[in-house]
């Protein structure tokens, strides 16, 4: 059952990591998929429809943000593999650059099934690694031997893996399909700037101060002051109202909306 876009591999994929004690987030510093579990390093799954050198560049380039990568694509057809390969050359080739081999097959009357081919090689080496994902290897690559971790991978950019997290760990919830390309992504940046306009479109004009001490966000007058989506205006000195744009905005991010802490009364906090 051939699938039309790869966001359709997101949610099987998205279920599998959760059914481990993951939390998913889609589409995260152009990333497809991000699953973290307590303060072990992010799992990073690339999302294609078929298998191809892009896929493979793409998984090798997440290896500087963790040695926890899959790259990820529909099982094809009969379950043969794809580009004349066999599974087992897949495999190695996988195993060699680094990176773990996942596929998703499709049906017409029950859910998709998620097949680990392979597992990032850099697994073995982690004290932290979770155990689901270092034990044997699925029926169709238990015969295996699992090839060493390659000497060549990308070196680690512990800043960007930084950024990775901390973007994740701001994020309320998974606002975003992995594998989107042309929908408006809601970061943690956006999630914030919501969350102003929401408060002023409530509670009508407010001063930084008073947003920075309901929102905790400490960023609340830079969000303003820059007003990257013309969300906000100036009304007077240190008062900031809702333009219409920022109307516009609650209504097609709704969905985040929704997601905010009850708004707190007006006068809770002092005017500045």
């Amino acid at each position: 059952m051939a699938i039309k876009t790869e966001t359709e591999l997101y949610a099987p994929v998205k279920s599998y990591f959760e059914q481990l004690g993951y939390h998913v987030r889609g589409e995260v510093n152009h990333c497809d998929l991000v699953a973290i579990r307590g303060e072990e390093p992010p799992v990073i799954v690339e999302l294609k429809k078929s298998f191809s050198i892009p896929l493979l560049l793409q998984g090798i380039d997440r290896l500087r943000l963790t040695r926890q990568v899959y790259v990820a694509f529909e099982l094809p057809n009969k379950g043969r593999a794809p580009h004349g390969a066999s599974w087992p050359e897949l495999r190695k080739l996988c195993q060699m650059l680094g990176l773990g081999l996942m596929t998703v097959q499709f049906f017409k009357r029950k859910k998709p099934a998620v097949l680990i081919e392979c597992h990032p090689t850099g697994l073995g080496s982690a004290p932290s690694a979770p155990i689901e994902l270092v034990e044997a290897l699925t029926s169709a690559a238990s015969a295996e031997q699992v090839q060493p971790i390659p000497s060549q991978l990308p070196r680690h950019n512990k800043r960007a893996a930084e950024r990775i997290v901390r973007e994740f760990k701001e994020r309320r919830a998974d606002y975003n399909v992995g594998g989107s390309t042309r929908s408006k992504l809601v970061t943690s940046y956006r999630e914030k700037a919501l969350h102003l306009a929401y408060l002023l479109q409530l509670h009508g004009p407010m001063s930084p101060r008073q947003l920075r001490a309901v929102t905790g966000n400490a960023k609340a007058a830079s969000l303003l002051q820059k007003n990257y989506y013309r969300w906000f205006q100036r009304m007077e000195r240190g008062i900031y109202a809702i333009t219409p744009l920022g109307e516009e905005a609650l209504l097609a991010f709704a969905r985040v909306v929704e997601e905010l802490p009850p708004a707190p009364h007006p006068n809770s906090p002092p005017l500045s």
